[in-house]
Parts: C-alpha cells; sequence; structure tokens
C-alpha cells in the first residue's frame, strides 16, 4: 500500500502474517538513507534499491513528496518465497521501470524470481549472454497428487547462496547445456518415474559441478522417493516425491523434524 503524507520522508511498515509489524524505517528523500529503523541491513537494501529506481526513472519521487508504505507478507517470513523479489518487481511497477532491469542493478542474480514475480503462471527462463527473456509454459502434471514442498526449518541468504554456487561451479557452460536440456525433458514427461530420473539427474549434475553435497543423500539417504533442492542450496524448501500420500510424507519428515509438508496443489497457483 502507497500513501501521499504530508511528511518529507519515506515512512516504511512491512508486516508478518500475523500483523505483527517486524521492520519499519523513516528514510530520507535526499538520498534515501534510514533517519531511523529497526533493521539497518534490510534499510540499506531499501536504499539500494529506490536509488537504483530513481537512477532508471528521474521523475520518480523527484516531486519530495511524503509516503507512507505497508508491506504485508501471506506466509511465514522464514520461509523465504521469494519476498525481496516481489519487493523489486513491486517497487519497479511504483517507479514505472522494467523490473528485470530494477533487478539487474541492485543484485546479482538470475532474475529468475523477479520474472516469476510477475508471470501469470509457470516459465522457463533464459539469461545467457545473447538474452534475457522468459515464455510461459504449460506445467499441469499428471502426477501433481505425487508431489510436496517441505521447509527444510533453514532460511539461507539468496545473496550468499549465489556466491556460493559462482564460486564452486566449474564448467559452467556445459552444466547449462545439460540443465537446459533437463528442463526441455521435464515439460514432456507424464509420469512420475519419468519426473523422478530428471530432477535426480539434475541433482547429480549440480553436485557434481559445484562439489556441493547432494541434500537428499546429506540428509534424506532412506527417504523412499527422490528429493531436489530449491532456492539455496541446502536450505529453505525442497520438492519431495512420493507414491505413499500426504499422511506419509507428513510421518517422515516429522520424524526428521520438519512439520511445514505441503502438497503441490495447495501451493502452486
Amino acid at each position: 500500500m502507497v500513501k501521499r503524507t504530508t511528511s518529507t520522508d519515506i515512512i516504511w511498515e512491512s508486516y508478518d502474517m500475523n500483523g505483527k509489524k517486524w521492520f519499519n524505517a523513516d528514510i530520507s528523500l535526499f538520498d534515501f538513507s534510514a533517519v531511523k529503523t529497526n533493521n539497518p541491513e534490510s534499510a540499506q537494501f531499501l536504499e539500494k534499491l529506490l536509488k537504483n529506481a530513481v537512477r532508471l526513472n528521474s521523475e520518480f519521487l523527484s516531486q519530495w513528496n511524503g509516503f507512507k508504505i505497508e508491506t504485508k507478507l501471506e506466509f511465514p517470513i522464514e520461509w523465504g518465497l521469494g519476498s525481496s523479489s516481489t519487493l523489486i518487481y513491486l517497487v519497479a511497477e511504483w517507479a514505472e521501470v522494467n523490473p528485470l532491469l530494477l533487478y539487474f542493478k541492485t543484485e546479482n542474480g538470475s532474475g529468475y524470481d523477479v520474472a516469476s514475480a510477475f508471470a501469470d503462471g509457470p516459465i522457463v527462463y533464459i539469461n545467457s549472454e545473447d538474452e534475457v527473456s522468459y515464455t510461459e509454459v504449460d506445467f499441469d502434471p499428471k502426477f501433481k497428487d505425487n508431489l510436496y514442498f517441505v521447509y527444510t526449518g533453514v532460511k539461507k541468504s539468496t545473496k550468499e547462496g549465489i556466491r556460493d554456487y559462482l564460486k564452486a561451479v566449474k564448467k559452467k557452460p556445459e552444466l547449462v547445456k545439460e540443465i537446459t536440456q533437463i528442463t526441455e525433458d521435464i515439460l514432456k514427461v507424464d509420469k512420475l518415474p519419468a519426473f523422478e530420473s530428471l530432477i535426480d539427474k539434475h541433482e547429480a549434475l549440480i553436485a557434481k559441478h559445484t562439489g556441493f553435497e547432494r541434500v537428499q543423500e546429506k540428509h534424506f539417504s532412506d527417504y523412499d522417493g527422490v528429493i531436489k533442492s530449491l532456492g539455496a542450496w541446502d536450505g529453505d524448501f525442497i520438492l519431495a516425491t512420493s507414491t505413499k500420500g500426504l499422511e506419509n510424507v507428513k510421518s517422515y519428515f516429522e520424524n526428521k523434524g520438519l512439520k511445514t509438508v505441503i502438497p503441490f496443489k495447495d501451493i502452486i497457483l
């Protein structure tokens, strides 16, 4: 929510899914620094984001009007389901600038998560030396009732995850070619075993090219199904396959201390 005020600052307040304020800042319209805040790290990110939005559109915030900004999460804050990328997209909409351009000025990842923030459905995203683009695709697998998202209980920084990947990855062109083929094959599969084989191959390739230990081998070696890391490696959410039903999946992960298990159909729009 954006409201004009008579103040000469931006008053920014962020609330969690229960309506509890977790972040607040009084932001100077002079240099976008936080005059007062309860979270300096988040305030510095906002400063960088707003400065870059102005660089892309010099008219943005040029009238020196104050604003009251409120943001509200629809999921637990620790889940990390693209809250920062969604914020970048929303600020880009407010500033009337290209969301991906704003992202690339602010962060150093692929931009996939920002593209997802403004896409209407599943996408295939390309970020290469020649192009940055996305294509909407159909992905409504017959085996979707066998797919579950599990929160690992470990919130990992996307920025740190990207840094670790870029530092570790070897033979990147070869990896990109193989992963691209897996992506194309996944869009064609209609049976769970074929899908499991592909995501297992994906995990093996990432492990081979980075030296990272596979999440399933590290934490869930006795799981009767296939597990794929999502988000930052070894944190955030994982994708788990199973033919044994929700209760069995919940029981397994609860025994591992993980209580958040969400069926595919309950989280995918």
